[in-house]
């Protein structure tokens, strides 16, 4: 594996290697991973995720609603990361899973307050904006597009910062 250039993760040599002989195989996958984010998407619907409403609940602690939702995710990721290391399960690649310490900056504070104030503003977090579009709520296409320029700009200024 090589570290790509501006990031914090690693490029595993199937992510750069082309075959033209895999482009059925490819679109397959696409066809998988659309399968899937969709319905994700039904899930984040039902489950009440991408509603204004009860985020705008959980920013004015009326509800614990999303809370409930956050925190099982969190127990879900805990245990999901405690079995890979147990045991050592493997990408579907073969390659080990590395788990790699985060070095703590002040930057995090001011990114997760900012984060969180274009949440609470705009009631969109950016795992849901699509199935948010999804159930005709167009308007978020004003927090997509925001959320894409955001994330540009910060890519041009980002050696800027110190990390």
């Amino acid at each position: 594996m090589q570290k790509h250039p501006n990031s914090d993760f690693k490029v595993s040599s199937t992510d750069t290697a082309i075959n033209k002989n895999h482009t059925s195989q490819e679109c397959y996958n696409n066809l998988k991973y659309l399968a899937v984010g969709i319905l994700f998407g039904i899930i984040f619907v039902k489950s009440e995720v991408v509603s204004w409403f009860r985020i705008q609940e959980m920013f004015r602690l009326q509800s614990f609603h999303m809370y409930g939702i956050i925190g099982s995710a969190i127990i879900v990721g805990m245990i999901s990361i405690f079995i890979i290391k147990k045991f050592n399960i493997k990408t579907i690649h073969g390659e080990t899973i590395e788990f790699h310490p985060k070095k703590f900056n002040k930057g995090q504070i001011y990114g997760g307050l900012l984060f969180g104030l274009g949440w609470a503003i705009t009631g969109a977090c950016p795992g849901p904006l699509f199935a948010q579009i999804g159930t005709g709520a167009t308007v978020i296409l004003v927090t997509l597009l925001s959320a894409i320029a955001g994330t540009w700009c910060y890519g041009l200024i980002r050696d800027k910062f110190p990390h």
